[in-house]
């Protein structure tokens, strides 16, 4: 059978070839320390659990939902204000999706005509790249350095691509560069939004998971965010549901009703004791969701300060679950450094290549193990002489 021309411009999925190397060396009775899938550890809290098993145990709840309960909308639009103190946003501002990885995989289908034009950052969560090719749009980089503090930089992007672009993906705190956000370059991204004419299309996973400094936010937040941009907000780090997929994207109405116009063409909604769930998450307490923020930075504590007294260079990691570390020793090649890395000290990494062009002469790490299981990834790696 002849399959689409689609599938050619899709690569192997790494984390699939890591994990079948992980499991041979497991096999062979080595320890492991795997840091490549950014899956939280913690568990998911008691109240949203309950919800959904309430809701579960209800033979109601298990017809199609044919969409969003209107008591999950209110609930997104008051955590909104709540959370982020963002006041207006409405019911019609907000549509459901099966999570993150869905909501931007299928937004270029509701927005892209063959050949429009989408910037996306460059390292980048690979459904960014993939979300564009999905729909036969074109791709155009911009580039997250460390010269910029991996953050978007406008003033370098060129101005005709950017006035050819329909759609602008900025994702903040960044995976896998494990940047945040000011308010001066989102004052910045909205301003060149305008004078170009383009959509910002803003990923905040990760609003939850900031260190060093003021409580993460979001871009709806800023002045002119309204006007220019949506946001996809997810809950699946905050309250670790990850499995659950539930996500939301949020924002300008016209842009929401048709990304919800597409979606219902490829589902039957939400399952209604997920949207119970939800509702739980975005009512109940914060509180240990500041307590999980807290233990996040320990672990990022406990893996850059061991990299660097083993003499790697301090990696990002200023928000989200992740750290963006250079490559040791002068190195070039991330791949190759995965498997030296796995196979002499058994620690699993994700090479940046396989998040663009720039990300050749990184590897991104996951906080997914406690303080002392960084620790001792770090000593496998000192006892292996990767430095």
């Amino acid at each position: 059978m002849q399959f689409s021309h689609r599938l050619d411009r899709f690569g192997d999925e790494v984390f699939a070839a890591l994990n079948q190397r992980r499991l041979k060396l497991e096999a062979q009775g080595r320890t492991i320390y795997n840091l490549s899938v950014g899956t939280p550890d913690f568990a998911p809290y008691d109240h949203v659990v309950e919800a959904l098993r309430d809701a579960a145990a209800n033979p109601a709840e298990w017809k199609y939902s044919l969409g969003d309960l209107p008591e999950l909308k209110q609930a997104v639009c008051d955590y909104y204000a709540r959370r982020f103190g963002v006041e207006g946003i409405t019911p019609d501002m907000v549509a459901s999706c099966n999570g993150t990885q869905e909501g931007v995989g299928h937004l270029g289908l509701a927005l892209l005509d063959p050949g429009d034009v989408a910037l996306v950052p460059d390292p980048c969560y690979p459904v960014f790249e993939a979300g564009v090719k999905i729909a036969d749009g074109e791709l155009a980089y911009y580039p997250l350095n460390a010269e910029h503090d991996f953050l978007p930089y406008v003033d370098g992007i060129d101005p005709e691509v950017a006035d050819r672009a329909k759609y602008m993906i900025v994702s903040l705190p960044a995976n896998p560069v494990g940047s945040v956000g000011t308010p001066e370059v989102y004052e910045q991204i909205i301003g060149f939004a305008r004078e170009h004419d383009l959509l910002i299309v803003h990923d905040n996973a990760y609003s939850d998971i900031v260190y060093d400094g003021p409580r993460g936010g979001s871009f709806l937040q800023y002045p002119g965010a309204l006007e220019v941009g949506v946001e996809f907000f997810s809950l699946s780090k905050s309250f670790n549901v990850t499995g659950a997929r539930i996500g939301f994207l949020v924002g300008r109405a016209d842009v929401v009703q048709a990304f919800a116009k597409l979606r219902s063409q490829i589902d039957f909604g939400m399952f209604y004791p997920i949207q119970r769930a939800a509702i739980a998450a975005l009512t109940g307490p914060l509180e240990k969701v500041e307590e999980q923020r807290l233990k996040y930075q320990e672990r990022r504590d406990a893996l850059c300060d061991g990299l660097e007294s083993i003499g790697w260079e301090r990696p990002n990691a200023h928000g989200s679950m992740f750290v963006w570390a250079k490559l040791p020793g002068g190195r070039t090649d991330s791949m190759a450094f995965c498997e030296e890395l796995m196979d002499r000290a058994g620690v699993i990494v994700t090479p940046g290549a396989s998040f663009g062009p720039h990300g050749e002469g990184y590897v991104r790490m996951a906080l997914v193990l406690p303080p002392d299981g960084m620790r001792a990834a770090v000593a496998a790696i000192k006892d292996a002489g990767i430095c």
